[in-house]
């Protein structure tokens, strides 16, 4: 896992960057917070689509609800890039959009959108 960091102003994010799973459970998004918070000191990050284990987006999993709150309880706001269009579910896509319109999570389709997102909000 390599991670660098986006200044805009004074707000920093942190861009992870690895072809691996990192969160595959809500122990793995807690690691994966402290390491980015760790080696950074962001409390915004990026990761990609790929490095959220498929459960992540089956909502019955409650994975998703699960690291989100988390986040949520540790002010960590995160951005995930990726083609979100490939799931059929009504809810899935409900929670997207709702992620979208909030101030802790987004799912968006490139990096410059998860910049702006995270250096949107404070």
């Amino acid at each position: 896992m390599n991670t660098t960091i986006n200044q805009k102003g004074d707000s920093q994010v942190a861009i992870v960057e690895s072809t691996d799973i990192l969160i595959s459970n809500v122990q793995d998004a807690l690691d994966l917070m402290a390491s980015v918070q760790y080696l950074t000191g962001c409390d915004k990050f990026i990761i990609n689509q790929w490095n959220l284990t498929e459960d992540f987006f089956e909502l019955k999993t409650k994975l998703a609800g699960d690291v989100l709150q988390k986040y949520t309880n540790y002010h960590m706001k995160m951005a995930v890039i990726g083609e979100f269009d490939q799931y059929d579910s009504k809810s899935l896509r409900d929670f997207i959009y709702e992620c979208n319109h909030g101030k802790q999570f987004f799912f968006v389709a490139d990096e410059q959108a998860a910049l702006d997102a995270l250096h949107g909000v404070k």
